[in-house]
């Protein structure tokens, strides 16, 4: 087998999602699930052992394998890989300690508490090498590229800034997120500085993603719901525009072809209009979008949407999936453009993954079964935006 080092990979066979999300017209929509590599998977747990979350981050052979598996399962039935690892490994590669606790999750056992602290200072000051600290992040998107022979396309990706930043205050999850909130609000400047920094370091972390063999990149703004509009704009819209505004600059001067960049900004529905005109080539939805509208909206702009059923709905029965997909492929215009189908966030625990496999195989049949129509009409757009606009109304700031 070729070294990790080898960049010389076999063709891509199946480019079907990396066409749809160029905004070609394609035969059928391409299919993958976010966290579809996890802990819902039998072989997950085999391959995890005893070993912790982070140390499985850390090996390409176990980040490779565990890439691989669903791959593996649902073959010929999804369309693309994403390599396993965390939105957590740039924070750890800026010097934060980050432990994964049983049933608890990501935990920073020193979070920024102020700017006042010691370490926030540190964090500013230090010269962050991501190239060497993220090593084995390419080391096993290398080896995972040449482990797939060219079956299906390699996402990377990284953590917006606004949701990393999240992480590095709270010290974990939140569900009033007090710290957060005392930041963007108390210290305004000193949290865009620390964003900036952030946002920099994601353009080079995906950039060698990509040299290492990474064809498609996605952002993750995991907490942007927590934001209002106007938060949004300040706060998390800015850097996430960064990235793709410098990403393709910087794989040009490391003479790489630049590839499909996605966001996904859970939550934050009331900024699709603007998400769309970004350079962000695809736009990934949560479940709070109604298909059609959002649809409507992204056509105008000539963007691709990625999602949106709930992850829920696979707890409901083979009758309530097809339900759900039936809706996403009407809504969607029938998935021959414009559209990647995924869930509205990760896969959540103890799914059987034969109801994902089913969840797949609907997607197949139906959009095979529909019929194709016409683009969006200009009243459609209208009609969308003006809906849109009053649900912004009632969610403002007010």
């Amino acid at each position: 087998m070729a070294s990790t080092s080898d960049h010389s990979f076999e063709p891509l066979k199946n480019d079907l999602l990396l066409r749809t999300a160029r905004g070609q017209k394609v035969e059928r929509p391409p299919c993958w699930v976010m966290r579809q590599a996890g802990r819902y998977l039998p072989e997950y747990h085999k391959a995890k052992g005893t070993k912790d979350f982070f140390e499985c981050c850390r090996s390409p052979e176990i980040a490779s394998e565990i890439t691989l598996q669903p791959i593996d399962r649902f073959e010929g039935l999804i369309d693309a890989a994403i390599i396993f690892s965390d939105i957590l490994v740039i924070p750890q590669a800026m010097g934060m300690e980050v432990i994964m606790l049983d049933g608890r999750g990501p935990h920073f056992p020193d979070p920024l508490m102020t700017p006042e602290d010691a370490q926030y200072r540190e964090v500013m000051e230090r010269e962050v090498d991501v190239k060497e600290s993220l090593d084995y992040v390419y080391k096993a998107i290398t080896m995972t590229r040449h482990k797939l022979k060219g079956r299906v396309p390699l996402y990377g990706f990284c953590g917006a800034p606004f949701t990393l930043m999240c992480y590095m205050v709270e010290g974990g999850g939140s569900k009033i997120f007090k710290q957060t909130k005392t930041w963007i609000f108390k210290y305004p400047s000193e949290s865009k500085k620390l964003l900036q920094k952030i946002a920099e370091l994601c353009v080079e972390y995906l950039a060698l993603q990509v040299v290492a063999g990474a064809q498609i990149v996605q952002v993750f703004d995991s907490w942007a719901g927590e934001l209002s509009p106007s938060s949004f704009r300040e706060v998390s819209l800015p850097y996430l525009t960064y990235i793709c505004d410098h990403l393709p600059a910087r794989l040009k001067e490391l003479k790489q072809e630049v590839v499909p960049m996605v966001v996904f900004a859970k939550g934050a529905w009331y900024a699709l209009d603007e998400l769309c005109q970004t350079k962000y080539d695809v736009v990934g939805l949560d479940w709070l979008h109604e298909p059609k509208e959002a649809y409507a909206v992204a056509q105008k702009y000539g963007k691709v949407l990625q999602g949106n059923a709930d992850p829920g709905v696979l707890y409901g029965g083979h009758a309530a999936i097809t339900k759900v997909v039936e809706e996403m492929v009407e809504g969607f215009g029938g998935g021959k453009q414009g559209w990647i189908a995924n869930l509205g966030h990760g896969i959540t625990p103890f799914v059987n993954p034969d109801d994902l496999k089913f969840y797949f195989q609907e997607i197949h049949r139906l959009s095979g079964l529909h019929q194709d129509r016409a683009m969006p009409t200009t009243a459609d757009i209208t009609a969308a935006e003006h809906r849109i606009h009053e649900r912004n109304i009632m969610h403002s700031d007010w």
